[in-house]
């Protein structure tokens, strides 16, 4: 009788491991890193001024260096970028004018990417609006302050797509100027993305 009791307590607990292990695979399997080579992040930084017309709006791209979006019950989501390999993409500055773009975005007075090299968003709450569309709440860390952000979020063809804006002297960055503040960009700068998870 013992034993009979002593195998059916051991099946028991063997059910319940395997119960478990499972839920714990069904949540690891909702957890995705992201597919670098194909996801972009775009920073448009707008023209402003009095002589604005004579001026260009910029557009930058931001690699993502590495990050992981978890869609279980408790949804997550994770980006870093290496500030160092951004790019001005500008296209519509002449090629020999966009190394000094480069340099000024690069420089102490904007990004100092050199002591700052990385520019992270971490999540702290994702609250659904129906129909594949989320509000992510999070903070995100530049030049060496973290702040935070409510960016919106939709899913279409398997990519999370979306925008937000925000002030660079949130950030301790103050907008470029130049011809005696004739010519700058505005402090709100947007940020586009387009996030494909690893298979």
């Amino acid at each position: 009788m013992c034993a009979m009791n002593f195998i059916k307590i051991g099946c028991r607990m063997l059910v319940m491991t395997l119960g478990l292990w499972a839920y714990g695979v069904s949540l690891y399997a909702q957890s995705h890193g992201i597919d670098i080579s194909k996801s972009s992040l775009k920073i448009r930084v707008f023209k402003s001024g009095l002589f604005s017309a004579f001026a260009h709006d910029h557009e930058i791209e931001a690699p993502i260096a590495k990050g992981t979006i978890d869609s279980s019950t408790n949804p997550s989501v994770q980006l870093m970028v290496d500030a160092r390999k951004m790019r001005v993409l500008d296209p519509e500055i002449s090629a020999d004018k966009r190394p000094e773009i480069q340099r000024t975005m690069e420089g102490p007075s904007v990004l100092d990417s050199e002591h700052f090299p990385e520019i992270s968003f971490q999540s702290t709450a994702v609250k659904s609006k129906g129909n594949d569309h989320w509000e992510v709440q999070g903070n995100l860390s530049l030049h060496g302050r973290t702040r935070p952000l409510a960016v919106a979020v939709v899913l279409e063809g398997g990519h999370y797509r979306g925008s937000v804006s925000f002030r660079q002297s949130n950030f301790g960055i103050s907008p470029v100027r130049i011809a005696g503040g004739t010519v700058k960009v505005k402090d709100e700068v947007k940020v586009e993305f387009d996030i494909v998870p690893a298979q």
